[in-house]
């Protein structure tokens, strides 16, 4: 990560308010890559550029992540605590495609990239299946952190709402190990908190590959029939809220054909080979062990293109999957850390008519200290 301090995040941020989803998981990957150009980080597979926002994340805000998650049962708003640095493996180095056999099927595929999932969303939007999460990529809260819908089968964990006055960073501009926590934080050996006994047994949940960020595949690797709320479901006899689900399972089916179509690089059939010109098809079509088998492959070779937790509800006592989507939990923290910061400008600018890079300039221990001062006054 390059020289990235508060006039840099603040350009950052102001760019990122006329984007969504794509565009300012984009914008927080260059700055996690300086000089990269935008084709280049669209070509990488989704697990490296949420390594690289991980990484970022960490430097920014340090290694410790408060997470809060709605109970698809009842409700409940679950907090908790979750170490970074057991977050974001980078993929391991492939020398050609993947390779999956089950019956008489044989397939070889590449990992998914960031432009095939966004090409994926854009695919589902086209032929009529839009979400909002598929078409503009938006999966957790862009404006402030608020609360979201379940996308894909499964809750969205964010972070837990704004900062205080003093901003998330610490005194050279850059916050402290600690990050969003004091030296109490709640993490436990292994990194994931059990204090309240929100997670499972094995912490973060099994990952598939394909569904990544946009929910593509249910829990077992294969469309949510079952409904896309969390994993309490909705109440029985919702008409309204069955249609709704119907609707989004077919969306997130397009999707997973269309990313399928575009990762897929041959296809054996009883060792015959299927023509060019009908793998298309024969993508579409192939069985749903084979689909399950190609996302259990993505999930090993690119684990960290999607991280699922595995959340018990302290008050029901339901498990509730939680995606975490780094790039719109880093995107809600920055918001909060800007206008936070924006505030403080706001009053010293007032208070000693200083210029924003003056204000800027100053270490956050001595604007704190200046604020202090005006508050006195």
């Amino acid at each position: 990560m390059g020289n990235t301090g508060p006039a840099e995040l603040l350009a950052i941020w102001e760019a990122g308010l006329a984007h969504h989803g794509p565009g300012r998981a984009l914008l927080l990957h260059r700055a996690a890559r300086p000089g990269a150009a935008a084709g280049e980080l669209r070509s990488l597979p989704v697990g490296e550029r949420e390594a690289d926002l991980y990484a970022l994340r960490r430097a920014l805000f340090g290694e410790r992540m408060q997470v809060r998650a709605e109970c698809g049962a009842c409700g409940e708003a679950m907090e908790f605590d979750l170490d970074a640095r057991h977050l974001g493996v980078r993929p391991r180095g492939q020398d050609g495609p993947l390779r999956v056999e089950e019956g008489e099927w044989t397939v070889e595929f590449r990992l998914p990239t960031v432009a095939d999932l966004e090409a994926a969303a854009h695919a589902v939007a086209e032929a009529g299946g839009q979400t909002a999460a598929e078409a503009g990529g938006q999966t957790a809260a862009e404006a402030g952190g608020q609360t979201v819908a379940a996308v894909g089968g499964q809750a969205v964990a964010e972070p837990p709402g704004p900062s205080d006055g003093d901003g998330l960073l610490d005194g050279d501009g850059l916050p402290g190990a600690d990050g969003l926590l004091g030296a109490d934080g709640l993490v436990g050996a292994d990194g994931l908190s059990d204090a309240e006994g929100f997670l499972g047994a094995d912490g973060l949940s099994d990952v598939h590959g394909f569904s990544d960020v946009e929910g593509f595949l249910g829990a077992d690797g294969t469309p949510d029939a079952g409904g896309l709320s969390g994993a309490g479901g909705d109440a029985a006899g919702d008409t309204s809220a069955d249609t709704a689900d119907t609707a989004e399972t077919t969306a997130a089916a397009r999707a997973r054909r269309a990313l399928l179509v575009r990762c897929v690089v041959s296809v054996h059939r009883s060792g015959r080979p299927v023509p060019a010109d009908r793998l298309a098809v024969a993508v579409a079509g192939l069985p749903e062990a084979v689909q399950r088998r190609l996302a259990e492959a993505a999930e090993r070779a690119d684990p960290a293109a999607d991280v699922t937790l595995n959340v018990t509800c302290p008050a029901c006592g339901a498990a509730t999957r939680a995606e975490l989507d780094i790039a719109s939990y880093l995107w809600a923290e920055l918001d909060h850390w800007a206008r936070d910061l924006l505030l403080d400008v706001h009053l010293l600018a007032t208070a000693y008519g200083w210029s924003e890079p003056q204000i800027l300039a100053l270490s956050p221990l001595r604007r704190r200290y200046y604020l202090e001062l005006c508050a006195d006054g």
